[in-house]
């Protein structure tokens, strides 16, 4: 394993650390600064929102700069937004120190996809991506439920300053371990076909959205996203209202849905490097079964710890597969693969969203379940058209024209 792909995944660890950390603390959050549930969860939903914003503008912003140079700043930006969170004197100070740590978030992911898959032979690239992953889902199994122990014990700012003494780390291992002019050159195979055109400038980086593919593609990874998401905001109460756990059983429960993600990142990425297309459907039905039957099953206490395993681990597959399939048919532009983690940031906010109304119109706990999985088959059914269509002669003509 190259070692600038262990520095990015330690970059991973502390994005998604900061991305899920929240979710366990959200209690204390609100006592501190004292705000409503609504309000407090707009530190998940205002986050989310964040990215989606920054992963487009960021990425347009330094399209001709060196992509580690860019890495490196947007771990710079990182850590500033996570110091002000731990510093912050009051709600709306806090809420800003997220939407700037959230800035960085679709950058760094959409062109540290780019880096890692530069760093290792073609026939290996979703691998190389599950690696780069492999912090944001280690985030969930080692960082998220170790942050609400923390904040338990010493209070949520503690475990803020956690985050920032990584993403400090993060930055070193980045500047000294990713090779310069890492992930300059594109990816050069689309479906079997090389293109050498480069990737870089604005009007080259746009031209890669006239693809049909890429924006199936999207739409398949907001739908994703947004039903599982949708469902994660909210299991800490669907865990301790339907399944009858208590609060501090929240945290190895969430380490049991980590270790589902890093699983299904690490299999998903196995599986797309053999069959792309294939392995990206059965996931994501897989995903909408669980969801369905978590639902119907969330009363029972060994049932919920079984199902939220398999809900990281379907979740999670598709990730890999995701990231290259838009950046093949996008031709390696950064715009695409940092688009692609604005949508899944924006089916994060549309889910969260939708979940919580379910709540409040009275439809309970396991509403966000349900809903999580309708949003899902959705994109069983983008996907499955994405796919026939990529299979299509003449669509393969009319992508390369």
């Amino acid at each position: 394993m190259p070692s600038g792909l262990v520095a990015l995944a330690l970059g991973g660890f502390g994005i998604g650390l900061t991305e899920f950390l929240i979710a366990g603390l959200l209690p204390q959050v609100a006592s501190s600064f004292a705000v409503s549930e609504a309000a407090v969860g707009w530190l998940i939903s205002g986050y989310a929102l964040s990215v989606a914003i920054g992963a487009i503008a960021l990425t347009a912003a330094t399209a001709r700069l060196p992509r580690k140079a860019v890495l490196v700043g947007l771990v710079a930006l990182f850590v500033v937004g996570n110091l002000l969170s731990a510093l912050a004197p009051s709600y709306p100070v806090m809420l800003l120190g997220r939407i700037v740590a959230a800035l960085c978030h679709g950058s760094f992911f959409g062109i540290g996809s780019l880096v890692a898959r530069s760093l290792v032979a073609p026939e290996k690239k979703s691998r190389a991506v599950a690696v780069m992953f492999g912090g944001l889902t280690l985030a969930n199994v080692l960082g998220v439920p170790f942050g609400a122990l923390v904040g338990e014990r010493w209070g949520w700012r503690a475990a803020f300053w956690a985050v920032t003494a990584i993403g400090v780390l993060a930055l070193a291992g980045i500047a000294a371990l990713v090779p310069d002019g890492a992930g300059e050159t594109p990816p050069t195979t689309v479906m079997g076909r090389s293109d050498s055109t480069p990737a870089d400038g604005l009007r080259a980086q746009f031209r890669a959205f006239r693809s049909w593919q890429v924006w199936l593609t999207l739409t398949a990874t907001a739908l994703s996203y947004g039903g599982m998401f949708g469902a994660f905001s909210y299991i800490a109460y669907t865990f301790t209202e339907v399944g009858g756990f208590s609060s501090s059983d929240v945290a190895w429960l969430l380490m049991v849905y980590g270790v589902g993600l890093v699983v299904g990142n690490l299999v998903g990425g196995r599986a797309a490097d053999r069959d792309r297309d294939r392995a990206l459907v059965l996931a994501l039905l897989g995903l909408a079964v669980t969801l369905t039957v978590f639902g119907l099953l969330a009363g029972s206490a060994t049932a919920s710890v079984i199902l939220v395993f398999l809900m990281g681990l379907f979740g999670f597959a598709s990730v890999p597969g995701m990231i290259t399939r838009v950046t093949d048919f996008a031709h390696g532009a950064a715009l695409a693969a940092s688009a692609n983690v604005s949508a899944s940031n924006i089916g994060n906010a549309l889910g969260a969203w939708l979940g919580g109304l379910a709540i409040t119109a009275g439809l309970g706990y396991t509403a966000p379940l349900y809903v999580g999985a309708g949003i899902v088959l959705i994109s069983v059914v983008v996907m499955a058209v994405a796919a026939r269509q990529a299979e299509s002669p003449a669509r393969q003509t009319e992508h390369y024209a």
